[in-house]
Formats: C-alpha cells, structure tokens, sequence
C-alpha cells in the first residue's frame, strides 16, 4: 500500500458503516485522519461500530445529528448506497465538502494497476471472468467493490505486479475524484437506477466518471452494439477499444460463430462455459483486457471454456441423469429471463419461473417461452405468468416453492434437457432475496444427487 499524507491530522466523517464503511474508517486511521464514524444502527446494535470503538474511533450511533456537520470536516466518506438527498449529505455539500466512496481511497492507495469495470448488466460475470482469465495466466488479480470486497480493504494488500480488479456501481462512481483505472469497461448502459439518480441522463454521468481522468495510456472498452457507446467513445481522452456481436470492429467481436481480436481468432463462441448471447458479450470484454494485458490465447480460451458462471448467474450448477440444471436466481425481471433463455434450444428447457407479484403482466415473455418443453410456475404472479404460457402454448404444473419446483422439473425432464430456475421475478413473495432461492435450489439438486 502507498504511504500518503494528505489525511493527516484531517478530520473525516465517515456516513454509514455496513463493510466498506468499517473498512474506509480503519484506513483513514491508519492514514493519520481524525475519524468519526455516523451510523443510523443504535449503538448497543451495532457490533461494528463498538469494535470501532474499542479500537479508539469516534463512533455517533442511532442517528444522523446535522449540528456534527459543524466541526469542520474536511471530507466525508459515505457509503454508496445513502442517497445524495440525504439530509447529511445535502449539509456536506452545501459547506463545500468533499463526498466521496471508499473506492477513492482504494485508488489512492493502491500499489496495483486497476482495470475497473461497470454496467447496467453483466458488470458481476465480466468481473469474475477478467479476474479467473488474469489468475489463471499466473497475473495474480484481487477482486474488490461491488462484488462484495471493499476495495478500500482489498487495495491495501495489493502489490505493484497484482492486478485490482474492480466492480463498480453508478453509486460507488458518483463518489470518485482522481479515480483513475488502467483498463476500463462498460458492459452497457440500460435505464436503471432512476429513483437515485433522478434520469437517465445522471445515470449514464455517474458511469462516465470512470474515465474522467483516463489518458490516451489507458483503455476504455466499450460496448458498441450500443449507439450510446459509440457516442461516448467520442467524448474520452482515454484509447476506446470497442466489442460487438455485431459487427467486425479494431477490437473484440464476433463473426461466423468465432470471438476475435484485432482480426486474431481467440476461441469459438460455442465454446464458452455459461449460455447466452449476453455472455458473449461479456466474453469478448474479458478477451478485450486480457490481449491488452499480454495474455496468451490458449490461457484465456481455456479459462472461459471452464468458466461455470457467478452464483445465482446462469450458474451452472450440475448434471444429473443426463439433465443439466442451471440456476439464474438473479434473473428477477423479464429481461434477465429473455437473456437466460437466449443460450438454449427452448424444446429442451424446463423453465421455473414466477415470484413477488409487482401487477405486471409477462406478455413480454411470450416470444421468448413460445417452444418450452414445460414450465412449472410458483408464486404471487403465477396467474399472470400462467397466462404468459397460455399465449405461447407452453403446458406447465404448479409448485409450492422452489424445492417442490426443481423436483417436479427433473420428473419432466429427459437426458438432454435442462432445468433452468430464471424466475423473471423477484423472490420476496418467498425468500428473503434471491441468494436464498438459489441456495434452495442448489440444495434440492444436491438432495436429487444424493
């Protein structure tokens, strides 16, 4: 980690804890600041902050008092998802204090290069992809931000041939300063996240501070089956190197079922461990880092022909009986489910599907589902999903949970088929969160195993 003074004998509040916010606050100690940590948790519930206690930082519990604001800060660190209309950062701003994440500390500090990556889909699986391809060829890459490693922490252990490897939200990007990656990737840009950002428009600019500070030295890769990313890509000081499944471009893309760079041809697209278009769009972001990085073909058709995919992802999770179940826990909205599909023949595909019902209907889906083998539909939506499989004339059975579903799947199924959990839903009819129903669903395949 880098020796840096400029937090010396500064005093720095720290809004909101959670991990990254325990993690900002220590290094900002280590660092020489005067921290105070503010969190909304009561103090006698709140096990991090009395062990931030205990280690002799200033910790405000219970509340978020706007008179702190008054002991001459001269920054504040808050945690990504405390929205800038908060009242404490609204008082922040007004005094002229700089807010920033954690993630600005990280860059500050770290020894490593950084290729960071961010998107509206797809930023979780690139991330891991780049990360496994970097490990694999022997570059050792640190996982860290969004991904659920506070790159704060991660980057202190980072050294100066590693790698940082940096998933980063629009929240994370909207606190940056000198943040400055290497490498650089935007999966895509899809209207998200309004509620905190207010439009698209302040969407798309908290993403594009990922370049602010990026030269001709780095790069900015981009997706440009996107016209918004061709756009952009006139607008960066850094060296754009763009990806399609379009369309032959001076970058990675795909042409006659084959993954290019720069006219050399990498790996089959048939050939990447997870299914569907989208993946390969995420495949040629990794190829895209990895050729800059210098790494040799073999290495990288190699790693992402094993590549089984994040958890709750299109995770592969395992065969049986000649049956292949696949859990997409994370699909929780039609268009997850429309790209999980696009990777399989529909006449070998038993979908699960249905969860919290938010009034929509799925005729969205019918396109999509039209050829399923079966469906087995649960949950609050299932009328509505039902009436999605109607239209498209695909027959289903009903399930309680996502145990009594992936059971009555691999009934129907034969040798060859897949079972697929993408449930084009959220799972708070359910489950806690989509994690648990994953979790469920793994289970009862490991259960059937046994």
């Amino acid at each position: 980690m880098k020796t840096i003074e400029q937090f010396k004998n500064k005093k720095v509040l720290v809004l909101g804890l959670a991990r990254s916010g325990e993690s900002a606050a220590r290094l900002l100690a280590k660092l020489g600041a005067i921290v105070t940590v503010n969190d909304g948790k009561p103090f006698e519930e709140n096990p991090a902050a009395q062990k931030l206690l205990e280690d002799g930082i200033k910790v405000i519990c219970g509340s978020h008092p706007l008179e702190l604001l008054d002991e001459n800060f001269e920054l504040m660190v808050k945690n990504p998802g405390i929205p800038y209309s908060n009242p404490m950062v609204e008082r922040a701003i007004e005094k002229g204090i700089p807010v920033w994440t954690e993630v600005e500390l990280a860059y500050l500090i770290s020894e490593a290069p950084i290729v960071a990556i961010t998107g509206s889909n797809g930023k979780t699986t690139t991330t891991t992809m780049i990360a496994e391809v970097l490990n694999a060829a022997g570059r050792k890459a640190l996982l860290s931000g969004n991904i659920g490693f506070p790159a704060s922490e991660v980057a202190q252990t980072a050294q100066a041939e590693d790698t940082l490897v940096m998933e980063l939200s629009s929240f994370q990007l909207m606190g940056v300063d000198a943040f400055k990656p290497h490498i650089a990737v935007i999966t895509n840009l899809m209207p998200t996240h309004i509620d905190y950002h207010g439009d698209f428009e302040g969407y798309v600019a908290a993403k594009w501070n990922l370049q602010n500070y990026m030269t001709a030295d780095d790069y900015l890769i981009l997706n440009v089956n996107q016209d918004l990313a061709k756009e952009l890509a006139q607008k960066t000081q850094a060296t754009v190197v763009p990806f399609s499944t379009e369309e032959v471009v001076d970058g990675a893309y795909l042409q006659d079922g084959l993954l290019y760079f720069k006219g050399e041809a990498i790996m089959e697209a048939d050939e990447i461990g997870v299914p569907g278009s989208h993946n390969v769009e995420n495949a040629l972001a990794t190829i895209a880092v990895a050729k800059l990085s210098g790494l040799p073909n073999e290495s990288i058709r190699e790693t992402l022909s094993s590549f089984g995919g994040v958890k709750h992802r299109l995770q592969k999770v395992g065969d049986l009986d000649g049956v292949t179940f696949y859990n997409d826990s994370k699909s929780t909205n039609i268009l997850a489910t429309q790209k999980a599909l696009s990777g399989f023949d529909n006449s070998k595909v038993i979908l699960i599907a249905g969860g919290l019902d938010r009034g929509n209907e799925f005729d969205e889906l019918v396109p999509d589902i039209t050829g399923l083998k079966k469906m087995v539909i649960l949950g609050q939506s299932a009328e509505r999903v039902k009436r999605a499989a109607d239209k498209a004339g695909v027959t289903y059975v009903d399930a309680k949970d996502v145990a009594d579903a992936t059971r009555l799947a691999f009934e129907l199924a034969e040798a060859g088929d897949v079972v697929l959990l993408s449930p084009a839903n959220a799972s708070w009819d359910m489950y806690a969160n989509f994690e648990v129903r994953g979790d469920e669903f793994i289970a009862t395949y490991e259960s059937l195993k046994g």
